[in-house]
């Protein structure tokens, strides 16, 4: 069999059993691809040139294996090869932290943000950090910033740590276990965070791979905005004046909105549209 027709079959038998996408693919085909090109031990990016060779039937076997692995489980992929990509960058994942999916790494790859930032940036708090995708990627865009990431789940500071270690930035990256802002030390100069957002309704109907997450990195409450609503009094008093915050929201920028009325942000474009992330100032913040 051809590895292109493994990947076909594969596809559809992940339409056939209905399982949920969302965690760096958006489809089955993309999905099988995924699963049979890391099975197989060929880069992601290697479909094309491999597109047409022969696999084995012990290859093809344990491409199969695999992906009944994910549909029995409805675990994410990322869970089962203990790896996901954000801007092409690779990072170690498993269940003691969210899969990195944050909109967030498009703006400090493509430098959306950088007309906010200047010499004075030199101190970043990547919130929330989970995995530390986040913190990894600001200290790659930044070589002249120190990044400290704080998460409320020491599990998750555990995965965060093989990827520091990994790409080799213990120097820059600061790991810290901080409930919101109240672990940590600023003050700083850009607070990056994709926080718990999902509304209660939202949750309860989540697709059995999103609830195979750590529920602490999801649930915002009843509006998805008790996070946020503590991480924005809390706030400025941990930012440097010319400070920004760059939030991520998913998809509840109606109770945003609603939360904070009279609030200026402005959002930020992104493949998922602009009303995904936003970014608003300390000036903003304190006047609020």
């Amino acid at each position: 069999m051809k590895l292109i027709e493994l990947i076909e079959h594969m596809a559809a038998r992940l339409d056939e059993a209905g399982v949920s996408f969302g965690h760096g693919t958006a489809n089955a085909f993309d999905e099988a691809a995924w699963l049979t090109l890391w099975k197989l031990g060929l880069r992601l990016d290697m479909l094309d040139e491999h597109a047409d060779d022969d696999v084995e039937a012990a290859g093809a076997e344990a491409v199969a294996a695999l992906v009944e692995q994910r549909i029995a489980t409805r675990k994410p992929a990322a869970y089962l090869t203990h790896e996901a990509w954000l801007q092409g960058v690779p990072f170690y994942v498993d269940e003691r932290a969210i899969v990195p999916r944050s909109f967030i790494a498009e703006l400090l790859a493509d430098g959306s943000i950088d007309v906010w930032l200047g010499a004075h940036t030199r101190r970043v708090l990547d919130l929330c950090t989970g995995n530390g995708s986040l913190a990894v990627l600001a200290a790659m865009a930044w070589p002249d910033v120190t990044v400290d990431a704080a998460d409320i789940s020491a599990d998750a500071l555990e995965v965060a740590r093989i990827n520091v270690d990994r790409h080799e930035l213990q120097q820059r990256i600061t790991l810290l276990q901080s409930d919101g802002l109240a672990g940590v030390r600023g003050p700083y100069d850009l607070i990056l965070c994709n926080p718990p957002y999902v509304n209660a309704s939202s949750m309860a109907t989540l697709p059995a791979e999103y609830r195979a997450e750590p529920e602490l990195a999801l649930a915002g409450g009843v509006d998805g905005m008790d996070f946020i609503r503590q991480l924005l009094r809390d706030a400025p008093a941990r930012m440097s004046e010319d400070a920004v915050l760059v939030l991520e929201i998913g998809h509840e920028r109606e109770h945003f909105e609603r939360a904070f009325p009279a609030l200026e942000v402005l959002w930020l474009e992104t493949t998922a549209g602009h009303d995904q992330v936003l970014l608003v100032t300390r000036e903003a913040l304190a006047g609020a």
